[in-house]
């Protein structure tokens, strides 16, 4: 039986994922629009992270390591795109 604290971690992890993940795409859209080479390299990196990113989550979930009820598999899915997504917005704050 599911309790309460574990739909709120779960809802937890996935507000935290939005908001990060929507200073990502501010930061990423401003680094495309400037075009050039800079624009092609971030595209790039972009789709192969979103690539490599999904199908590493898919053999996580094939293993097992999902956990055993649905707001685990939604927490433990939001911190591992989480961790990815902390890594693109601290590259991109970079100056």
């Amino acid at each position: 039986m599911f309790q309460v604290q574990d739909w709120t971690k779960a809802g937890m992890a996935l507000w935290l994922l939005s908001a990060e993940a929507a200073v990502v795409i501010s930061l990423r859209s401003w680094r495309i629009a400037g075009g050039g080479a800079i624009a092609a390299t971030e595209m790039h990196r972009m789709v192969t992270e979103k690539m490599a990113a999904g199908l590493a989550l898919q053999a996580m979930a094939l293993r097992g390591g999902m956990g055993k009820s649905l707001p685990d598999a939604i927490d433990r899915s939001a911190r591992y795109y989480g961790k990815r997504v902390r890594a693109n917005r601290r590259r991109l704050t970079k100056i």
